[in-house]
């Protein structure tokens, strides 16, 4: 892989965490897959070869115990979802190159071939471990057979990972308090022999990779706690029948889902190329040589994306990842979606109450950063979509090309203006850099405000009242609209491609719009073309309150069942988005107390903010200048994509005064505001408590 800008000389493979195939899918889940499908769109706009491949996650034991319950054999329950999600993908306009599944012929043994390596590279050994078992089922217990409570946090957890609280890895026998759901019993801990990854080994390589790794700050900067903390070696097999059975005749283990699932990556690559050729597309110059690979996960994934993923590259000389983007979760009244409690938006819901599936890849991907969890409401949507959409690129493209049509039957023949070319080139130029900075939102946002100076330039200078008096004036301004229109087209199609295909066809062009470059947003439009239609329709009150009604009697029973047990398989859906994005518990209170002498340490001070500006080359940091009293200092924070930096001035924050200075993308921090949660909820003081003023 290079680290040059893209477009690159080097082919791209982007990838998306695989969905599991375990239940319906809903907006959460869809938030991944389509973030991945706009990123490798708007690659490709760039002029970058590059493929976007998955496929279903079939194996573990969730797939295993639903497909018991029903009385099927766990291959036919888990290909029935890879059916549906087959079918469910093409309707939001997420179009993989391929999309295989992680039981087929191909993952099989592409994985036993990357283990049988790991193992003779000296990097997979044996172990005498602690495993739950239950007695009266007379079994092992592997992964989410087993509940009980996190080690590291208290909170309680699934066998495999602690999915209510701090979201870690957790191997066999580290659960506490372990219980079995197969009978509800008790379980107890017995020593069972299994294979481990020497994860450990790579600590040093680890850091060099997350040192260059790009894409979400999330995906850099949280596996660094694990590396400092110390690797443990990982468990790569358990005690099941459902899986991949680990190579050289150990028909007794099958491989982690874990394992084999990552390698689908892969898999698909290689499926591509065998369906296409490798004179279209080569999956070894990707995988083995200079290829650069881009994978979009869940930020609940990013352990397993950045600790084992890459280990398991390395040790088996494959390439590694050049970015990881870790999405934030969907929230619905700030709490997590709930698949058990059917507290969703469903896919296919989404799409039985007819609203077009551009409207929710433009709201999914531009509303706040791609790591900012995003709260949906039937109103928010309602706002994006009248205020951006409709009431501007649909309103500007609309009347626009309707009014070209009436007077000129089309492009009026004359040349764009060259402050309009000037104004469309620094469009395409924030469209590079946002594709550069793994930013989606400013990919959108770069054609929302392409048309935004649109409307506003048409107005300006009102064409229909220079056609009688100023016809060439009318006929520049109107030519240099239609030209306005057609780059927003070419800008906005990785995140709404259905409607930039329309507005595309409206002006009269041939082909596809997903085949243009950023460059074509400058080529003339064709002379002529027909009237348009309204590219969006304005969603209406009304509407937007039955569906909030259906959505509150919905919340409302979920409510209702909280108390009710959860299974481990209440995760179906994308492994991103499992029902470990259920946010309904607060962090645990830490046990370690503090003295009050302890706390008159801390010289915590009211402050204003004064200035505050984003940090070149740094995704989340803002630097901000903060008056004190008695001097204005200079601080650092993660807000930059969580505040709009231009309303802070003059905000009330209490900060920390006496924290060590620290250089953070070599700008200086001399303290820290405080903030409470994951959206950054500024702190500061009820009454008027004067500058300097300390908190105690």
């Amino acid at each position: 892989m290079s680290h040059d800008d893209f477009p690159t000389d080097e082919p791209a493979v982007v990838t998306c965490g695989l969905p599991y195939a375990n239940g319906d899918l809903h907006i959460g889940h869809l938030r991944g897959y389509i973030g991945a499908d706009a990123f490798n769109r708007a690659l490709q706009t760039l002029g970058q070869q590059s493929a976007y491949v998955c496929g279903s996650d079939m194996h573990g034991t969730p797939v295993a115990v639903n497909a018991e319950k029903e009385g099927v054999d766990p291959e036919e329950f888990a290909l029935r979802w890879h059916e549906q999600y087959e079918e469910t993908f093409p309707q939001f306009a997420v179009e993989f190159d391929n999309y295989g599944h992680t039981h087929d012929e191909t993952n099989t043994e592409t994985t036993r071939e990357i283990v049988r390596t790991l193992d003779e590279e000296g990097y997979v050994y044996e172990k005498e471990i602690q495993v739950a078992y239950d007695p009266e089922a007379d079994q092992y217990l592997p992964d989410r057979y087993v509940v009980g409570t996190c080690p590291y946090c208290g909170a309680k957890a699934r066998g495999d990972e602690c999915d209510e609280g701090c979201q870690r890895h957790l191997e066999p026998g580290e659960i506490e308090n372990p219980q079995s759901s197969i009978t509800g019993n008790p379980a107890e801990y017995r020593e069972r022999t299994h294979k481990f990854f020497r994860v450990s080994e790579f600590a040093d390589y680890l850091t060099e990779f997350l040192d260059d790794l790009e894409g979400t700050s999330n995906a850099r900067n949280q596996p660094r706690q694990w590396i400092e903390e110390g690797l443990q070696d990982w468990c790569i097999t358990r005690d099941m029948d459902w899986g991949i059975d680990y190579p050289n005749g150990e028909d007794d283990l099958v491989l982690y889902v874990w394992v084999d699932a990552p390698i689908e990556y892969i898999s698909s690559t290689k499926q591509y190329t065998d369906r296409v050729g490798t004179d279209e597309y080569d999956w070894e110059d990707v995988w083995h040589e200079d290829g650069e690979v881009v994978h979009f996960i869940g930020r609940d994934i990013i352990q397993h994306h950045t600790i084992f993923w890459p280990a398991m590259l390395e040790g088996a000389d494959y390439n590694a990842p050049r970015g990881i983007a870790a999405t934030g979760f969907i929230t619905i009244d700030g709490k997590g979606l709930s698949t058990s409690r059917n507290r969703a938006i469903w896919a296919r819901e989404y799409l039985e109450e007819g609203f077009h599936p551009d409207l929710l890849r433009y709201y999914l991907m531009t509303t706040g950063g791609l790591q900012q969890d995003v709260d949906f409401s039937w109103s928010a949507f309602q706002e994006k979509v009248n205020g951006e959409l409709v009431g501007t690129i649909g309103n500007f493209c609309y009347r626009s090309l309707l009014f070209a049509q009436r007077n000129y039957e089309g492009t009026p023949e004359t040349d764009v203006s060259a402050d309009v070319e000037e104004r469309i080139e620094g469009a395409i130029g924030e469209v590079r850099e946002a594709v550069n900075d793994y930013s989606l939102r400013g990919v959108g946002q770069a054609a929302t405000r392409l048309a935004q100076f649109g409307n506003e330039y048409i107005q300006r200078n009102e064409p229909w009242k220079l056609t009688d008096d100023s016809p060439d004036e009318a006929a520049q301004v109107i030519r240099d609209c239609v030209q306005i229109a057609k780059a927003v087209g070419v800008l906005i199609e990785p995140i709404a491609p259905g409607k930039a295909q329309t507005l595309w066809e409206q002006l009269g062009e041939d082909g596809d719009v997903a085949d243009a470059h950023l460059e074509d947003a400058l080529e003339a439009p064709p002379r002529t073309f027909d009237e348009p239609d309204e590219l969006f329709e304005k969603i209406e009150d009304e509407r937007v309150e039955e569906l909030e009604a259906k959505l509150e009697e919905r919340i409302a029973e979920a409510t209702g069942d909280a108390g009710a047990e959860e299974t481990e398989n209440d995760d179906t859906g994308s492994d991103e988005e499992k029902d470990m994005a259920e946010t309904d518990d607060l962090e645990p209170l830490l046990e370690d107390r503090i003295s009050f002498e302890e706390f008159q340490d801390l010289d915590i001070r009211v402050g204003r903010i004064e200035d505050a500006e984003g940090i070149e080359g740094a995704d989340d940091l803002a630097r901000l200048e903060v008056d004190i009293g008695f001097e204005t200092r200079q601080v650092v924070a993660g807000i930059k994509q969580l505040h709009d930096l231009d309303e802070l001035p003059g905000t009330k924050v209490v900060l920390l005064a006496n924290m060590e200075p620290a250089e953070l993308f070599g700008v200086e921090s001399n303290g820290m505001i405080l903030a409470a949660g994951e959206e950054a909820d500024l702190l500061t003081t009820h009454g008027d408590a004067d500058l300097g003023e300390k908190v105690r």
